[in-house]
């Protein structure tokens, strides 16, 4: 039995089982580079899922975006659910890089929000790889920036168990030292608190806490414990204690990265005094001296990525560590880039980016030119860091078809018997009519419309004049903020409005089985919102629909149009001619939608009915304890599957609970001392 079980309700079907079989043994004979072209609704996932069942290694799934790396791992997480199935993408709820505009001398400071459970995943996921191989990470293409060393990381880690020597007052100065906070008030992720002969630690990446029992400078008993309660849940041998942070640095390294630091920032101030630039080189003095106290009093300090090349020791320009950093331990890892016509032109331009910006503060005496060296990969780095392999997209780019060479595995036959959704085109003039006419018809049939603006003035207008025309519509752009774009999509998703106008509505990962029409405006206008990838993608919306079918409104045909409509033909050729031979009849597909709509009801009805119950009346006190631990279950699940607004309510409500639990325990006590006193 190999290390990775797949759990799936089906077995592979179409061309699945060629893919598998194709890809599995081309990795297997030590092919670096290869690409499965899959049509949406073909089943990329499963396939991918089944290779990895054959392979048994380490796998890095990079995705262009967080929404679709969201999708990567609730999939993931239910086919594997015995394995280390992780998430890693960018922390931030909210990002406002540092960053300065010397035309109006506007110094932005860096603002975030960190999401403490999407830290608590990553975190949780670089210690997954550095303990087990059975490791699946869905990452975003953000994880090619710096996060610091893999060695210093493993260094530091703590390892404990029972009967070996360890110190209480040593195993203190580790937790500091590992940036863990001491707090005998308040014991949360990233802090621990001493008792006696006991030490609770709750480590960031854990959902539970530690519980090391020291008599006579030796470990006596470890134990995992409910951090709330201190239950003991399990009696351990022996665990490992990882950083409570992913930038940390052991006593040598720190004291060679200040002076480091404090040598350059000397040359710094040097070089501005030569140029008559003094307040750019008391600037520079004063924020480096301030961020070198706070590195020798704590081993931390605001912006301390910025330092990352002192801290790690590394040479001035060379690249940074990144997560495949914790991959490269494993020779044989397996990297999977998911849309790859997106993710690859994402890795390609990161660099050039991020270096604008930070070029700019080191001009004007805000960073020292080491922040450089805190940055993402350059594309040619990452490519060095690749073992094998697979590139997956519906239309592949040029790079991976060229780097791919022979080893193109095409997986065109959907298991549904789905065929690729005929296109009609019509021309531009009367376009507005006549896309009213067959919106009308989709929505009278109960199904919905995507239809794509070159414009925002024109994607709102035109989803103002279908509402005029008693259509449900809205509309979907850049300037709509990230929340209630979230908020749209699931309102398409559940049917509360039947049209959606976008401007490049790829990048949301919308399939949805009900949508029966993509309508193109203005589909001749060659450019990135029109070529041949974008109009096949997006045609491919319609695809799991067996009524779909796309129109594509131009005056005239251009090179992007014949070759999207040859591919096409091509594809659902091989289609139409598969079903005939196996005397297939397709259906629309009903499950990925009906799976969606049971979790999220599922969810969010426990949730409200837990609120609702707390709400509307006071539960009896035998019933406590049964609420607090069916709560905390669904608070649980619903940010695992990173429902964090729904997961922060029901947090609320668990509080509240716990504080009634209080009281009646109180109420409880002091019953019979007052039954006493009135007798």
């Amino acid at each position: 039995m190999g290390l990775f079980k797949l759990k799936a309700p089906f077995r592979p079907a179409g061309d699945q089982p060629k893919a598998i079989e194709k890809l599995a043994d081309g990795i297997a004979a030590g092919q670096k580079m290869q690409t499965l072209l899959g049509v949406t609704g073909s089943g990329k996932t499963f396939t991918i899922a089944n290779v990895i069942q054959k392979l048994d290694r380490p796998v890095l799934i990079m995705s262009p975006n967080k929404v679709l790396a969201a999708q990567l791992y609730g999939e993931f997480k239910q086919f594997f659910p015995e394995n280390a199935v992780e998430y890693f993408i960018s922390y931030y709820d909210y990002y406002q890089p540092e960053a300065y505009i010397p035309q109006t001398d506007s110094y932005i400071e860096k603002d975030a929000s960190i999401n403490e459970h999407i830290e608590k995943l990553r975190l949780k996921a670089t210690t997954s790889l550095l303990s087990r191989r059975d490791t699946i990470v869905v990452a975003s293409v953000s994880s090619i920036y710096n996060i610091g060393s893999p060695e210093s990381f493993q260094k530091l880690r703590i390892h404990l168990k029972k009967g070996e020597l360890l110190a209480r007052t040593d195993f203190t100065k580790h937790l500091i030292k590992i940036l863990y906070e001491r707090s005998d008030t308040e014991f949360i992720a990233g802090r621990f608190r001493l008792r006696g002969a006991f030490a609770d630690v709750f480590p960031t990446y854990s959902q539970n806490a530690l519980r090391v029992e020291i008599e006579g400078n030796r470990i006596k008993n470890i134990y995992e414990i409910h951090p709330v309660s201190g239950d003991i849940i399990n009696d351990i041998e022996e665990a490992w204690l990882s950083p409570a942070k992913q930038f940390v640095s052991d006593d040598d390294n720190m004291e060679q990265a200040v002076a480091s630091i404090r040598a350059e920032c000397e040359e710094r101030v040097k070089f501005f005094e030569a140029q008559g630039k003094l307040l750019e080189a008391h600037r520079i003095k004063q924020r480096t001296s301030y961020d070198l106290e706070m590195l020798a009093q704590t081993g931390f300090c605001a912006g301390i990525e910025n330092y990352s090349r002192q801290l790690e020791l590394r040479a001035a320009g060379s690249r940074p560590s990144c997560l495949l950093d914790y991959f490269r331990r494993y020779d044989d890892f397996l990297t999977v880039v998911d849309e790859s016509h997106v993710a690859v032109p994402q890795i390609r331009g990161m660099y050039n980016g991020n270096r604008a910006r930070k070029q700019m503060l080191i001009d004007f005496g805000f960073r020292l030119p080491s922040a450089l060296d805190n940055r993402p990969l350059k594309f040619e780095e990452w490519e060095t860091l690749l073992s094998s392999t697979v590139f997956t997209s519906a239309t592949p780019g040029p790079y991976e078809l060229s780097i791919s060479g022979n080893n193109i595995t095409e997986q065109i036959i959907r298991p549904t018997g789905l065929v690729d959704p005929p296109v009609i085109m019509r021309p531009t003039e009367g376009q507005i009519h006549d896309l009213l006419a067959r919106v009308q018809q989709k929505t009278a049939d109960k199904e919905r419309s995507l239809v794509l603006a070159l414009t925002k003035k024109t994607a709102e207008d035109l989803s103002s004049f279908l509402l005029e025309k008693g259509i449900k519509a809205r509309y979907l752009h850049s300037g709509i903020e990230a929340l209630e774009r979230i908020d749209i999509l699931k309102d398409f998703t559940r049917g509360v409005f039947d049209v959606l106008v976008g401007i490049n509505l790829l990048r949301e990962g919308i399939d949805i089985p009900q949508v029966g029409l993509v309508a193109i405006l203005d589909a001749d206008n060659e450019g990135f919102l029109r070529n041949a990838t974008t109009i096949i993608q997006i045609s491919g919306r319609a695809a799991r629909n067996v009524n779909g079918e796309v129109v594509l409104y131009a005056q005239g045909s251009t090179p992007s149009i014949e070759y999207a409509l040859a591919e096409m033909s091509r594809r659902r050729a091989l289609q139409e001619a598969y079903n005939k031979q196996h005397n297939i009849t397709p259906k629309t597909i009903q499950k990925a939608e009906v799976e969606l709509e049971e979790f999220e009801n599922r969810v969010k009805s426990e949730g409200i009915n837990v609120i609702h119950t707390l709400s509307a009346a006071l539960p009896q006190a035998k019933n406590i304890p049964a609420l607090l631990k069916d709560l905390e279950k669904q608070m649980t699940t619903a940010a695992d599957n990173l429902n964090f607004e729904l997961a922060a309510e029901l947090r609320d409500r668990l509080f509240e609970l716990r504080e009634m639990s209080v009281k009646t325990a109180q109420a409880k006590r002091a019953a019979p001392k007052n039954k006493k006193k009135g007798k």
